[in-house]
Order: C-alpha cells, then structure tokens, then sequence
C-alpha cells in the first residue's frame, strides 16, 4: 500500500469507504511537503481543493486591514482543511501556513463532492468538523468584544489545553510551542500585553512558561477565575521528538 493510500485510509473520515472510492481518491490526489513558515494557499487563489494534513502543523490566518495577521485556527495531522471548497466558494478568502514541516495530500473538490453524495457519514464528518472549528473561532470573537485582555489569555489557554494538552507531572502541557507574539495573533492583542498577563499567571502559580513552552500548573484555579470548568484532556503523553513547534 502507498503512504498515499495509507494516509486516507487511517483517517476517520474516510475509515468506511469502499476499496473503489479509497482508490479513486488516491489517484486523483497528490502529495506536497512544505517548508516551516511556508504558505499553502493564499488569499483570492481559486478554491479547486481540500487539503488532508497527515504531517506537521498549519494555521489557518486572516489579514486584518492593518496588514496584521490574525490566526483564526492550527490544523493538526488527520484533519481537512480548505474544506470551503467543496461548497462551491470560488476563491479562498484566508491564508493557510506551514508552522513546522508539514506534509499534505490535496484532495480535488469535485471528487471530496461526488464522495459526499455517495457517503453521508462522511458529510457529517466533514459538517461537524467544520462546525467545531466555527464554534472554537467565534468563542474566541465573543472573547474580543466583551472580555478583558487577561479574561482572553486565561480563556485561549483553557482552549490550547483542550485541544492540545495532555497530562504531565507538572499540570497540563501544551504540546505546541507557542511564542508570545502567536498567542496576541489568536486573541487580538499584543505581544506586549499577552506578557504581561503570563507573568503575572506564573507568579499566581497558575502557569510556567519559558521559551515557548506553557505549562497549566493549576488548571482548575486558571477555570475558575473565568467562570470556566477545566479542560478535559483525552491525549496520551507524546513523545518529545513528536511536539508540534511554532516559533
């Protein structure tokens, strides 16, 4: 079996399909690698495709009018993204990065629609995916209009921590390395502002951070400050080669 093929079948969207349509997929797709703080569509490229991660870490950005970037969401191995494609959106209106190496198979459109006729379980895969990421977005806005700048970094690192953490001797870990300035990007706010806020967490014994790495000491206390219940971990413990970086 080719890594191609070995990659959409490992994923839990396509774990039901028929060995016709896994096949048909695999040859109409292709694979690309790509290099950290590489793009992997810009903005007002035409939208002809979907994009399976199956390495590596991406975010998925929008420029501001000011030209600053805002990180809307991070993709991990196993998930699609570009996925607006296939509802028939033109063009693309954010841009995707490479944050570490990553690897990708690019999914024609046409073929992600006529699978979608043919599987329904693999339209609500697809619609609850896209649904999770909306909802983890617009969390976040509500977060910008009516919460302070410490209220947004306590909430943002609850969320990190749901998504991302997994249980250490020490608390809870994230397992990307995230840089002051990728933590204002998330939440609007500046580097400046985000390190005040950690340092006063670490000094509440609520965090540990260093070079871009945060540690949620006491979760439970971080929650309870933002009327929040802890973030429930499901991730094994990764292996240290394995941690996703940004930097």
């Amino acid at each position: 079996m080719n890594e191609k093929m070995w990659c959409l079948k490992r994923n839990n969207l396509f774990t039901q399909l028929s060995p016709d349509q896994i096949q048909r997929i695999e040859s109409k797709s292709c694979f690309r690698s790509y290099r950290a703080a590489s793009p992997i569509y810009l903005p007002t490229e035409k939208a002809d495709s979907v994009f399976l991660l199956t390495s590596g870490l991406v975010k998925v950005c929008h420029l501001t009018p000011e030209g600053k970037e805002a990180i809307l969401a991070f993709v991990e191995p196993g998930e699609l993204f570009g996925e607006l494609a296939i509802f028939g959106g033109p063009v693309r209106d954010e841009y995707v990065e490479a944050v570490s190496k990553s690897t990708v198979v690019m999914i024609p459109a046409e073929e992600m629609e006529l699978l979608m006729r043919e599987r329904a379980e693999v339209t609500v895969g697809i619609t609850k995916m896209i649904g999770l990421r909306r909802q983890r977005i617009e969390r976040r806005l509500k977060s910008l209009l009516f919460k302070s700048n410490r209220e947004r970094t306590i909430h943002l690192l609850l969320d990190l921590a749901q998504q991302f953490g997994w249980e250490a001797d020490d608390g809870i870990r994230l397992r990307v390395k995230l840089s002051h300035q990728n933590l204002a990007s998330l939440i609007g706010s500046t580097r400046e502002s985000v390190t005040v806020v950690l340092n006063q967490l670490k000094s509440e014994g609520t965090i540990e951070n260093g070079r871009c790495k945060i540690v949620l000491t006491n979760p439970a206390r971080l929650a309870r400050s933002v009327n929040r219940q802890p973030p429930r971990i499901a991730h094994p413990r990764p292996r240290l080669a394995s941690a996703l970086a940004i930097g």
